[in-house]
């Protein structure tokens, strides 16, 4: 019997290591992985390099449109202007739309997929056999976040990075277009206490528990 896709969406604020627990998640299970936030990263950069004002809708829907998947560059699209600019265009419906739907491709590979972000199992993937929401208190998640910066020699502090994740919070969560909420039905996984292997554990025994039931039926 052939089998079933197993398609994870993972959800979660910014820094709470959803992507990291991806990332291990698609490698366990030997499924490809997206990072739905780089897609907006990517026009978010695109709109930097051309010098073009971030509050231009036309100019990032065409931006948008430019977004290939297969050439998102992790390392790349990871740089802080990026990432704030990115925050400020995901406010765009028709930027959204569009992406969702390069999105919603990649979700359908013949094996399933595991994908991340801000509303995966909301509105990319509603459909998802598994979701988790991944989350952590801001002050964790800031400790976390001038971490990765400093292991990268960059330079910041934790009281701005704080403020940056209190702002980005409010803006994904009062968004009028596919707000950050955990779906109905998502499994609540708050890392505030684990390193990435405990989370690791916790979120493969919820798929486990999941398609073992599915299984069933």
């Amino acid at each position: 019997m052939k089998k079933a896709p197993l398609l994870i969406a993972i959800d979660g604020p910014a820094a709470s290591g959803k992507g990291t627990l991806a990332r291990r998640l698609a490698d366990y299970y030997h499924l490809p992985h997206l990072d739905t936030g780089l897609t907006y990263r990517a026009v978010a950069r695109l709109l930097l390099e051309k010098g073009w004002p971030l509050d231009d809708e036309p100019k990032a829907i065409e931006a948008a449109h430019l977004v290939e998947l297969a050439a998102l560059d992790h390392a790349v699209l990871s740089a802080h202007d990026v990432g704030e600019a990115a925050s400020r265009i995901a406010v765009i419906p028709q930027v959204r739309r569009i992406l969702v739907d390069k999105q919603r491709a990649f979700a359908g590979q013949p094996s399933g997929a595991v994908l991340d972000g801000r509303d995966i199992g909301t509105v990319v993937c509603p459909d998802a056999p598994v979701k988790l929401y991944v989350t952590a208190s801001p002050q964790v998640r800031a400790r976390r976040r001038l971490a990765e910066i400093k292991a990268r020699d960059g330079a910041s502090d934790f009281d701005t990075i704080l403020a940056d994740i209190v702002r980005r919070d409010e803006r994904d969560t009062q968004r009028a277009d596919s707000p950050l909420r955990p779906a109905d039905n998502a499994h609540l996984l708050d890392t505030s206490e684990m390193d990435i292997e405990t989370a690791f554990i916790a979120a493969r025994n919820i798929i486990d528990a999941i398609m073992a039931a599915k299984d069933k039926t």
